[in-house]
């Protein structure tokens, strides 16, 4: 034995020069070493390599040893396979948004046709306009449902502002509120005043105003003590002026709109919502309510059951309803929540393209630069909106792209591409920006003919962004109705738009869930994406550097995607700072990921994740040792709050939820409550568990109470389990 060792000694010790030659090799120029790194990434096994004894020095390779050493990223090995799409063809649901009626038919005050042909620039109406003035004008409580883009803010504002200019007394601005118009977002908050304003030209006593977080509240209680007629506002900030706000009250009130309710409901706003009405219905019980949305949700047809008072259905979808005449269409009752197709179905407008891609992890950052490349500094005015799962996401790519993908003017600076055009202009709307900086970005692309917005889903509700061409998703949506929502807000009124979902190849069955309700999506090739990169010569490789222009292949496709890549990887790595934010942005993006509904776990798990490629997709070079363990945790914590995940196990909590309340007398002064997640809603919040079971308003049932076992053990002496 010890012969045999001795033996493989002198083994290991004469294959030694071939490692020492190695060893050598590596103290050669670094620039060389690159290249050479670089061209057997690009070419695999069928690129020669450099022979340290024959090197013959060229001009090319001159131009090559003047470059930087860069480190590249091998973006095309070890990936995923890419599944074929077997996309089940569905006759989508469809809306037909024109009519030839036009608004002079309706008997409306000749200055406010006026101001609609002339300001407004419109003449005919759309098919909920023409469903819905009428009713409301007749005096009628609604439920409007039409698909994104249809003109259903005109379909209300138009018949509050006729009601409130026709009015015997007219209206002094000190009467207060005649209309409250709750949106679930700020944006769409100013989108709805200057819609009110613009109607509101010819009847100046007639005075509108808005109410939204992020303003100041002195501000807004001079405004309220002044007076305001049609009040626009956004649930949390109007329930902290009825607790706060002497001057406000609704004695006088003769409409309540909820525009976009689903969404109100979704963001959580059960318990402000409650807190309104009971301030309303202790002031004011006859009024007009209407409620409007895209999408008909379980949760607003239970809240229609609560607030509304013999209603009108009013669904565009129903094309039965065209061969009726107009009393016909009027529905006595809201019916109960449904679970089937008519509910499930969405209504898409017939001048949107879908389509969807497949990329694997480590190309996403990749394929989203070069598609943004490709429509905004290829083509002329493009407008595209690009939605993430997190404002962490958000900032992060706004902030990677801004410094990457534009240069400045003179020499580039490190990290950035020198052949950037002008027309990339790159915006960004998230929940955590300040109200001014909010309101100003939408401003400025709303009003600009070009231009990127990278934005959560604050936007995708309700906006009416001009000229939008394209929707770019690039984390899933987490149900087919914010899909809908989300693709809404191009291809408006008719014009023409179109949307991109990006999904991993884990992911590809969800094109088959999109089907399911009627989602139609055709299929874009990674190829055809990256090829863009050819058109622009700063993604030329080191091999390609000298020579002349010629057919681009696949092989150099990849090269220059490998360099764009290396780009974004070089600015990341260029600070510790910067690759911190990267891990927080990556933290960010799994803990969304996990926040996916029971229905889609299968198709969006984080177990299906790989940490690695991933990785690649926010510009680091290596998976995070210690992200898992910082997602584990937080993982945890929201297991001890087992409220924040489950859904209500009643198909009606909403109803006994606000019955309850009214039935318990509960005022709008009560203690406040902190923000909380409610059950199965990220965001939203939850009545506070120490409320005592009461009897349900007009049921008889009782209202049975889920607590945490926090919550139990600090209420154990002032509450029972029910």
């Amino acid at each position: 034995m010890q012969a045999k060792a001795t033996k493989r000694k002198h083994q290991a010790s004469s294959e030694a020069p071939p490692a020492k030659r190695r060893n050598e090799t590596s103290f050669l120029p670094a620039k060389k070493t690159s290249v050479k790194e670089t061209q057997r990434t690009f070419k695999g096994n069928t690129q020669k390599t450099f022979s340290p004894k024959k090197h013959s020095v060229s001009p090319s390779d001159r131009n090559q040893e003047e470059r930087p050493c860069i480190k590249t990223s091998s973006l095309f090995k070890n990936n995923p396979d890419i599944p074929e799409l077997h996309r089940p063809v569905v006759k989508q649901v469809q809306e037909e948004v024109f009519t030839s009626a036009a608004f002079h038919e309706l008997g409306l005050h000749p200055h406010l046709i006026s101001t609609i042909n002339t300001v407004l620039k419109m003449s005919s109406m759309t098919s909920v306009q023409k469903q819905s003035i009428p009713v409301l004008l007749e005096g009628r409580d609604a439920l409007v449902r039409s698909q994104t883009g249809s003109g259903k803010t005109l379909a209300y504002c138009i018949p509050v502002v006729q009601s409130l200019q026709a009015m015997k007394s007219k209206i002094q601005r000190s009467d207060g509120p005649y209309a409250l118009v709750l949106v679930p977002t700020r944006e769409l908050a100013l989108q709805s005043f200057d819609t009110v304003q613009k109607l509101l030209k010819p009847f100046t006593w007639i005075v509108p105003g808005v109410l939204m977080g992020g303003e100041k509240r002195k501000s807004e209680k001079a405004r309220l003590r002044k007076g305001i007629n049609i009040l626009i506002s956004t649930p949390g900030r109007l329930v902290d002026h009825i607790k706060s706000t002497k001057n406000i009250h609704f004695s006088r009130l003769r409409w309540l709109v909820f525009d976009e309710a689903d969404r109100i409901l979704d963001l959580g706003f059960e318990r402000d919502i409650t807190v309104i009405l009971n301030a309303v219905n202790a002031e004011c019980q006859k009024r007009q309510n209407v409620l409007l949305s895209a999408t008909l949700t379980e949760g607003v047809t239970r809240l229609a059951d609560i607030s509304l008072h013999d209603p009108v259905s009013i669904s565009v979808l129903d094309k039965s309803h065209d061969q009726l005449n107009p009393k016909d269409k009027a529905v006595r009752e809201v019916c109960p929540p449904r679970t089937g197709d008519e509910l499930d179905n969405f209504a898409i407008p017939e001048s949107l393209e879908q389509h969807v891609t497949v990329v694997p992890s480590k190309l996403r950052l990749v394929c989203l630069a070069a598609f943004i490349l490709q429509k905004c500094k290829f083509e002329k005015d493009q407008k595209m909106v690009v939605f993430f799962s997190s404002c962490e996401l958000v900032e992060f790519h706004y902030s990677l792209f801004l410094q990457t993908l534009l240069s400045s003017s003179g020499a580039p600076a490190s990290g950035q591409l020198p052949s950037a055009s002008t027309r990339l202009k790159f915006l960004r709307l998230h929940g955590n920006m300040e109200q001014e900086e909010r309101t100003a970005v939408f401003q400025e692309f709303s009003h600009s003919r070009r231009g990127v917005l990278l934005c959560t889903d604050v936007a995708a509700r309700g906006l009416d962004l001009p000229q939008v061409t394209w929707i770019v998703q690039y984390n899933a949506p987490s149900s087919p109705a914010e899909y809908i929502h989300r693709i809404g807000r191009t291809a408006r009124i008719g014009c023409h738009g179109s949307s991109l979902l990006i999904l991993a190849p884990s992911e590809a069955e969800y094109v088959n869930s999109l089907a399911s309700h009627k989602i139609n999506v055709s299929e874009m090739k990674m190829e055809d994406i990256l090829c863009v990169l050819a058109r622009d010569d700063c993604f030329k490789g080191k091999r390609w550097g000298a020579q002349k222009s010629h057919a681009v292949g696949p092989q150099e496709i990849r090269e220059r995607a490998t360099v764009l890549q290396t780009v974004f990887e070089d600015y990341v790595h260029s600070s510790e700072r910067r690759v911190s934010w990267a891990k927080k942005a990556l933290q960010s993006f799994i803990q969304a990921y996990a926040t996916y509904p029971r229905e889609l776990k299968h198709i969006f798990h984080v177990r299906s994740l790989h940490l690695g490629h991933v990785a690649k997709s926010f510009g680091l070079r290596d998976a995070p040792r210690n992200l898992s363990a910082l997602t584990r945790k937080k993982r945890k914590a929201h297991l001890k709050r087992p409220d924040l995940h489950k859904k209500t196990q009643s198909k009606h909590s909403l109803t006994e939820i606000l019955r309850s309340e009214y039935s318990s007398g509960i005022e709008p002064g009560v203690a406040k409550v902190k923000k909380q997640n409610a059950p199965g809603e990220p965001g939203s919040r939850p009545l506070r568990p120490s409320l005592q079971p009461t009897p349900c308003f007009g049921h008889g049932k009782t209202l049975k109470w889920r607590k945490t076992q926090k919550a139990l053990q600090q209420d154990s002496k002032t509450s029972q389990k029910v």
